[in-house]
This record gives structure tokens, C-alpha cells and sequence, in this order.
């Protein structure tokens, strides 16, 4: 028992030790963990040598480097970010040209600056700007935004998305006031909340929606409500409960890409995860709708959308998104293909077929792309074009 103890007692110093060196090593936690119980045999030795911890294995070698910190708020974009995935992403040297279908007009109307000087005021973040949506311009001019609670950082580091990856800063406690505030100040009629993953938090930040929506309901109540989640991975029955007690109008999770390109388009993910959890709060909140998007373009074929499409519908989703992956930036995965119109038009009479609430399968849909006129049944805008 004392041997154990003191065991345990090795494992607390070197926890504390990593934990402000470094971010995010559940593997040697788990590990070293289990070994001062007596559950697993390895690792035999631990030891600090030059900066790195070296673990020795029955099998092998597992090295920790502690040079290679993450300092809290500190943000990763672009190549830093790649560099911390399991499959290596190869920088394009050039970026294919977009088809006339999927430009955008790029412009700032007056609108636009008086949305993110709103935004700025009240320290609130947009997924719109974050992940560098080419719709921002048409949407911000418009009057609507998505916005994105709990910071700007992200604890996964999906190679498709812009959104910077880092050890977060802690929760803002006032920030379901200033969002709520917003929202009343703009006279939003549906609002759509999202989120960056927040693994480092208990219930993967479920509270923390849940508040964003109790304060909205008390400042605006004719205000439609659409929540796009993170799929709160190992937190999912504690973040299911806590929404259901105070839900959203819609319940929205990408699923984002079909299953053979999981490993590699998101990483620390899973694919039947993310139908359960939808599948899960349908079971929690029957007669609140369920929603999902995906992005095609990274490599899939089309016989794989059929059949992500068709798992969609039986797993009771209402509404369904689908648009055109676009590489925010040269380090990030490649496009793979520009989807031709009538492909889109393929999903979009297939999804008709299996019954949807409704779906969009469009170059320029996002999850979040008017997602007010989709709620209300109308179809798919017209692409936006290029003057």
C-alpha cells in the first residue's frame, strides 16, 4: 500500500509539472495514471531528460516533448496548427481557381462595420469571421451573424476549418448577457449559436449554451433559437440533459464529412458518435428539430454522400445542409475537387426523396447559411454571384 502511495504520490508531482508545461497529453495521463494502480504493467520507467519525458514501454518508446508548449490564449493558425495533427498535411503551392459558380463578391458595406463594431463592443466572436466564410459579406449586410460562444480558440485542430486551436481561455461568465444583449440590439428575429470545442471543460461547455439560451428567452422572447454544437465527446449524455432542460428551437451538429475521411478531416472525432448524439437529443426532445451539414470537395465520391445522406434519415435528422469545401489557407487539407452544379442538384433531389424537413446542397451553403429561411421551408437561394 505504501509502495502505491508513493507511486501516486511521483505521479501527482510529474501531472502538475506537465500540466503548466504543456496542453493536452490525456495519453501519458491515462498511462501513468493506471500504472501507479497496478492496472497496466507499462510503462516501466519515467524519466525528464533534456526537456522531453521519455516513458519506457514493455513494447516501446512513448517521448513527450515539453519545449513544444501551448501557453493559454495563445492561438494556432495555419502551418503551427497542421503540425499538431496526427496526418501530416501537405502545403498546396497553389490554390485551385474557383469556378464562376462559388465567387463571391467582396465588399464591406456599411453594414458590415457596424455588425463587427457591435460585436467588438460587447467582446463577442462570429464563426463567420473566424472561419472565413465567403458568405460573411451577404449575411453581415443583411443583418445576421452566427455567433460563436467561449472564445476564439479551439481545442481540436480540424486541418478544413480557420477557426485557431490553443489551450482556451477560461469561460466569460457575462458573455450570455453581452450575446443576449446583441441580439435584442439587432432585432434578430432567429439567431444561430455555435461554438468552438471545449474539451477542457466538464460538460464540454452544455452550461454555458444553456445560459446563452435562458438570457436570450428573457430579453427576446419571439427570438427562434438554433444551437450548432460540438459533439461534447465523452460528455455527451451530461450535455444532452442540461440542453434538454432548457432546448433550443433547432438542434444542429455537422457531421461534415463522410466516414473513410474521418481519421484524417477530424481528428479526435467519430462518425456513429455524432449520428448518436443527434439521434440521442431527438430521444430527449421529440419535437425539437435536428439538423446536420456537410462539406463535399475533400475527397469523397458521390455514392458516399448517398449513403451519409441516407444514414442521416435514419437517424430521424429534419434539415440537412451541403456545400463546397474551400481551403482557407495553402497549409490546410487541399480542395480536392470543385462538386459540379448538377452533383449538388443529385443530393439535393435525393435528399427530397428521403422526406427532409428541408435541404440546401448548394457551392455556397454553410450549416448556418439563412438559416431562418431554411427553417421556415424556403429553398435554396440562388448561388451569390460575382458582379
Amino acid at each position: 500500500m505504501v509502495y502505491k502511495i508513493k507511486k501516486f504520490v511521483n505521479f501527482l508531482i510529474l501531472f502538475s509539472y506537465i500540466q503548466k508545461q504543456t496542453f493536452n497529453q490525456p495519453l501519458f495521463y491515462m498511462i501513468s495514471f493506471l500504472h501507479c494502480f497496478n492496472i497496466i504493467k507499462a510503462p516501466k520507467r519515467a524519466y525528464l531528460i533534456s526537456g522531453s519525458i521519455l516513458i519506457i514501454l514493455n513494447d516501446g518508446v512513448f517521448v513527450m516533448d515539453l519545449n513544444n508548449t501551448v501557453l493559454t490564449g495563445k492561438k494556432l493558425r495555419g502551418a503551427e496548427k497542421m503540425a499538431r495533427i496526427p496526418i501530416k498535411v501537405v502545403p498546396t503551392e497553389t490554390t485551385p481557381k474557383k469556378p464562376e459558380w462559388i465567387r463571391t463578391k467582396i465588399s464591406q458595406p456599411e453594414e458590415v462595420q457596424i455588425i463587427k463594431d457591435l460585436l467588438r463592443q460587447q467582446k463577442l466572436h462570429t464563426v463567420c469571421e473566424e472561419a472565413a466564410c465567403p458568405n460573411l459579406p451577404q449575411c453581415f449586410s443583411g443583418g445576421t451573424a452566427t455567433f460563436m460562444i467561449m472564445g476564439d480558440i479551439c481545442t481540436r485542430r480540424c486541418p478544413f476549418c480557420d477557426v485557431a486551436h490553443g489551450r482556451p481561455n477560461i469561460l466569460d461568465p457575462n458573455e450570455p448577457k453581452h450575446l443576449a444583449e446583441t441580439v435584442k440590439n439587432l432585432n434578430l428575429k432567429y439567431v444561430v449559436i455555435t461554438s468552438v470545442d471545449r474539451d477542457d471543460l466538464k460538460d464540454g461547455g452544455a452550461q454555458h449554451f444553456a445560459d446563452c439560451i435562458r438570457e436570450i428567452r428573457q430579453t427576446s422572447p419571439e427570438t427562434l433559437i438554433e444551437i450548432l454544437v460540438p459533439d461534447f465527446r465523452g460528455r455527451a449524455d451530461i450535455a444532452l440533459k442540461i440542453l434538454s432542460q432548457n432546448p433550443p428551437d433547432v438542434f444542429n451538429h455537422n457531421i461534415e464529412t463522410v466516414p473513410r475521411l474521418y481519421k484524417a478531416m477530424r481528428p479526435g472525432a467519430d462518425y456513429q458518435h455524432s449520428l448518436d448524439l443527434l439521434k440521442k437529443f431527438k430521444h430527449y426532445c421529440p419535437d425539437i428539430p435536428t439538423k446536420c451539414g456537410l462539406m463535399v470537395g475533400l475527397g469523397e465520391v458521390e455514392a458516399e454522400v448517398i449513403a451519409l445522406l441516407n444514414d442521416l434519415k435514419d437517424y430521424q435528422i429534419d434539415y440537412v445542409t451541403i456545400g463546397q469545401y474551400l481551403q482557407p489557407s495553402k497549409s490546410h487539407a487541399p480542395i480536392h475537387r470543385f462538386v459540379t452544379l448538377q452533383e449538388f442538384k443529385h443530393y439535393q433531389t435525393h435528399g427530397e426523396r428521403l422526406a427532409f424537413k428541408n435541404i440546401w446542397s448548394a457551392p455556397l451553403v454553410r450549416s448556418s447559411y439563412f438559416a431562418d429561411r431554411q427553417y421556415h421551408g424556403e429553398a435554396v437561394p440562388s448561388p451569390y454571384m460575382s458582379e
